[in-house]
């Protein structure tokens, strides 16, 4: 069973071309340093009513679009390994001073442990 870490944000639509090179500069770093998937999907349908779409819980604002992204993991020990190597590493380092291209502080993330896994 993997572990992985979750992620949901809104980022303008203006900036998504932005927000997409450094998630394909960031995924590169992370796959070096040993996650087993890395993926960024941006909204493309919201779900049906009633159901909560993502868009509601990034409480997006007019003109963003939400982003889901997970990094997946072999165990909780591996991810905490291979996020202690990210912290270190220079080019996240320098991805980390640059202004971010979203309110980092509207970013919802969380570690999952898996209960079911049907890869």
């Amino acid at each position: 069973m993997v572990y992985v870490d979750g992620f949901l944000l809104a980022v303008p639509k203006d900036k998504l071309s932005e927000y997409t090179k450094i998630a394909r500069k960031a995924g590169k770093v992370w796959m070096e340093h040993g996650a087993l998937e890395y993926r960024e999907c941006v909204l493309d349908e919201p779900g049906p009513a009633p159901m909560r779409d993502f868009s509601k819980a990034a409480t997006l604002k007019a003109g963003e679009v939400a982003i889901f992204s997970w990094i997946t993991y072999r165990s909780k020990a591996h991810r905490n390994a291979v996020n202690k190597k990210i912290m270190a590493d220079p080019r996240m380092e320098a991805m980390c001073h640059d202004p971010m291209p979203f309110d980092m502080k509207r970013m919802n993330y969380a570690g999952f442990r898996s209960i079911v896994d049907k890869s």
